[in-house]
């Protein structure tokens, strides 16, 4: 009988060794299931992953790369089209004052005054319009973004650039229309410190200008130039007779003339021949400049095009990293309840195997 009774005992510690160990494998795969439950995720780390780990490790670097191109052409976008809004006005300026030139004859001497005094208004304007901010970015102050294009620029009409034209056109009876409009020509180009209105950033020459164009960068070694700059075309070339070779360059110096003019010049032989050429340099500014409008227009339609396709692809790219990382949430919950099942049962099961004695084989 000793020989049974030690017999149902060995057996007795070996069913409930497995039972316990069970129990123990049990509770951790609900441990594992609550986790993923709660993450959403397979695992915490990579080794949980598996197999799974080399398409996590491949795709979440060029995802987390990807967005950072959307980013990046996303704050572009906001100033590329705070670049076209100030633009468009600066457009319409040299538009409006080409139109009001035609006012100006001997008939109504009046209208020259009234004219000129909106002219240094505009410049005003137009100053603060190269000093638009997107944010603490200065849209058209190229790659030096932190400081603006026109430092002064409500003080410009005091600046030297305004006074030296504001000198040149006084002289006009004396010195007549060619040497009036070439002694402007060269304040407006120049770089000078004190004549030139620019930044120090942009007061340079225009080849030199174009390495200052911000880029943004789209793709792996791909940089793409945008934006313009306040002092150098971007783009496209100024053309005629009286241009500095820069459109913003043109239309300041073209209202600094404008409001250099007086009422008394009206009848000398050589005022409708600066107003003339004026309104032409005027005209080839609103060409040039929405010239480089349109560009501008096509590097935004460029951008979003773009920004789709990067998207595209970190959807497709998502997808794939989810296969391998994320948890399908419905049969995870469902196979949680029934792990508790289960662990509970063994439990109850284990509980009574430690209520057995020698009596119950009896």
């Amino acid at each position: 009988m000793s020989g049974g009774v030690g017999g149902v005992n060995t057996s007795n510690y070996s069913v409930l060794s497995e039972l316990v160990a069970n129990a123990a494998a049990t509770r951790q795969t609900l441990t594992t299931l609550t986790e993923q439950a709660s993450s959403g995720l397979v695992a915490q780390t990579y080794a949980g992953l598996g197999a799974g780990a080399a398409v996590s490790l491949d795709l979440n670097p060029e995802i987390s790369q990807m967005n950072t191109w959307q980013s990046n052409i996303n704050a572009v976008q906001g100033r590329l089209q705070l670049t076209q809004t100030a633009v468009s006005q600066l457009s319409q300026i040299a538009s409006n004052f080409a139109a009001q030139l035609n006012t100006i004859g001997s008939a109504d001497p009046t209208a020259v005054t009234s004219v000129a005094a909106a002219a240094q208004q505009a410049l005003v304007q137009v100053a603060n319009l190269l000093n638009s901010t997107d944010g603490t970015v200065y849209v058209f102050a190229g790659q030096d973004s932190g400081n603006p294009p026109v430092p002064n620029a409500d003080q410009i009409l005091s600046s030297g650039f305004y006074t030296s034209i504001n000198a040149a056109v006084s002289g006009l009876a004396t010195n007549g229309a060619a040497a009036t409009e070439a002694s402007a020509l060269a304040v407006g180009s120049s770089n000078a410190a004190g004549t030139s209105p620019f930044s120090p950033a942009l007061s340079q020459p225009a080849a030199t200008l174009q390495a200052e164009l911000p880029t943004v960068q789209v793709g792996t070694g791909q940089f793409v130039t945008v934006g313009l700059l306040a002092s150098a075309n971007s783009y496209v070339a100024s053309t005629g007779t009286n241009t500095t070779g820069s459109y913003m360059r043109d239309l300041m110096t073209s209202l600094a003339v404008i409001g250099s003019l007086s009422s008394s010049q009206v009848n000398l032989p050589s005022f409708q021949t600066l107003v003339g050429d004026t309104q032409a340099t005027l005209q080839g500014v609103v060409t040039a400049m929405n010239q480089d409008a349109g560009v501008l227009g096509n590097q935004s339609n460029a951008l979003s095009s773009t920004a789709t396709t990067l998207s595209d692809t970190v959807n497709a790219l998502t997808t794939q990293v989810g296969a391998v990382q994320d948890v399908n949430m419905a049969s995870t919950a469902s196979e949680l309840t029934l792990v508790q099942t289960q662990l509970q049962a063994s439990y109850q099961v284990i509980a009574a195997m430690g209520t057995l004695s020698l009596v119950n084989y009896l």
